[in-house]
Parts: structure tokens; C-alpha cells; sequence
């Protein structure tokens, strides 16, 4: 058995706000005895992008560099492996990118989410760049892969991810409703069995976590859970409120995938 800790970030105005109770937060899950911890899409600033490539760019920094260097020192500092996602700036072009770090501190790989609904429709193309390609990794805790929130609805991506055949799969979000509500009610009964049948279609377990935000900061609903590979759920944590779900996790819970 091992434990994850999936961190539901508040996302404010302020990067560097952020970025500390990133590291506070890490420290607690490894006192907590987790050996992963899990933290959502864009976590530095939040999914706050309004396809002006001037606000855009700056809220972008370079895979590796300050927030990947801090955070690794976390993860060297208390052993564990550590996921983040993050606006990656690469010159003039910016992804929606996210980070696994092993428990040495080392970059075990960089992931740019595939699909282009992280930014608008007219995004300009020579700015707004995406990925090609899934990865995994081998770790001490099993295959682990990664997807970036609307890359799980994705036929082609989702296959591309199976055929790597990981044990486990991270899903880094930053979802919210129109209304900027954190409707418990109208999340489990119109969204959460749509997210259960694409873990399930995935055949791996699956852990989950989104951030949660005021309508400043995009209106997050926050949440996160851990989803067995037939597609049940096997904790959760409520929408609306910041926190740390620890769950407790086999090796082995790997099942094949369902088409």
C-alpha cells in the first residue's frame, strides 16, 4: 500500500500566494505520509487565460525553471514523487503544461496537454500550443500516466494513454460551471458518472483533483477523487472548499481497459 494526496488548491490573484501554499501544503501531505501528492491544472496562477497573448504570455514560466526548481526541492527534501500543472512559457508560445517530479527532485517527465480547451476558439495558433504525445513513466509506485482535464474526453488520446499500459493515471483539472457555482448536486448528478464511464473506458485507476477558485480566479468548483479502474468510486472530496484527500492505494488495482 502506499498514500496520494490530492490537493484541492484556492487559487488567488497572487502567484506567489499560490505558489507557498503549494509548498506548505506538500510538507503537510509528506507528514501525513504521503508518498505522491497530486496538486491541479495550472496550480501556480490558476486557468486564468483570456487568449490576449500579452496577459497571456506573462502568466507563463519555462519547465524547468523557478516553480519547477521550488517544488523540487520539496519533493527531494521529503522522498515523494509530486505532480503539478502549469502555464508553460517557451519562447513566445504558451501550453498547458504539468510536471511529475521523483522523489530525487528530477523532472521524471514534462506533459503538454493535447486538446485546445484550455484556451478560446480564436486564440492565435502561433501563441496557443499543445502537445503531441502521452507519456509514462516507470516510478517505485507502478507506470504512472498523465492527462491534463479535457484530454480524458478525448477518443484518440485516451487510446494513445491505454496502449502505454500504466497502472496508474493522474488527472489535473481546472473545471468550473458557467454560474462560477459549486453545486454539489448538479456535479454528481449531470457530471461525475460522465468522468466514471471515462475512467472505466480507461481501464486504470484514476485520481482526480481540481482546483477552486472565486469568479476572480476563473470560479473553480474544486473536488477531487480516486476512481478504481472499473470505474467506482473510491473516495472523494466535496466541491467548494480547499483541502487535501488522502487516499490509500494497491499496486495492483490495475484492470484492463473497456471499449
Amino acid at each position: 500500500m502506499w498514500r496520494a494526496a490530492l490537493v484541492v488548491s484556492r487559487v488567488t490573484t497572487c502567484r506567489d500566494t499560490n505558489i507557498r501554499r503549494m509548498v506548505a501544503t506538500a510538507h503537510e501531505a509528506g507528514d501525513a505520509g504521503a508518498d505522491l501528492v497530486v496538486f491541479p491544472e495550472a496550480a501556480p496562477t490558476g486557468l486564468i487565460n483570456n487568449d490576449d497573448p500579452v496577459h497571456d504570455l506573462a502568466l507563463g514560466e519555462p519547465v524547468p525553471g523557478p516553480t519547477t526548481e521550488l517544488l523540487a526541492g520539496v519533493a527531494a527534501s521529503r522522498g515523494l514523487y509530486l505532480a503539478f500543472g502549469i502555464l508553460e512559457r517557451a519562447g513566445d508560445r504558451l501550453y498547458d503544461s504539468a510536471v511529475l517530479l521523483g522523489p530525487d527532485g528530477r523532472v521524471v517527465f514534462r506533459y503538454r496537454r493535447i486538446t485546445p480547451g484550455w484556451h478560446g476558439r480564436n486564440g492565435d495558433p502561433r501563441v496557443y500550443a499543445h502537445g503531441a504525445r502521452v507519456h509514462a513513466a516507470q516510478t517505485a509506485l507502478g507506470r504512472i500516466a498523465l492527462l491534463i482535464c479535457g484530454d480524458l474526453f478525448d477518443d484518440d488520446v485516451l487510446s494513445e494513454m491505454c496502449a502505454l499500459k500504466p497502472d496508474l493515471l493522474l488527472v489535473l483539472m481546472s473545471r468550473s460551471f458557467e454560474d462560477c457555482s459549486h453545486d454539489q448536486h448538479r456535479w454528481e448528478a449531470e457530471e461525475l458518472p460522465y468522468y466514471l464511464r471515462r475512467v472505466a473506458r480507461a481501464g486504470v485507476t484514476t485520481l482526480l483533483v481540481n482546483s477552486v477558485a472565486g469568479e476572480d480566479c476563473g470560479g473553480d468548483f474544486g473536488g477531487a477523487m480516486a476512481v478504481s479502474g472499473a470505474g467506482e468510486l473510491i473516495a472523494s472530496f466535496p466541491l467548494g472548499k480547499a483541502g487535501v484527500l488522502l487516499v490509500d492505494l494497491d499496486q495492483s488495482a490495475r484492470v484492463g481497459p473497456r471499449e
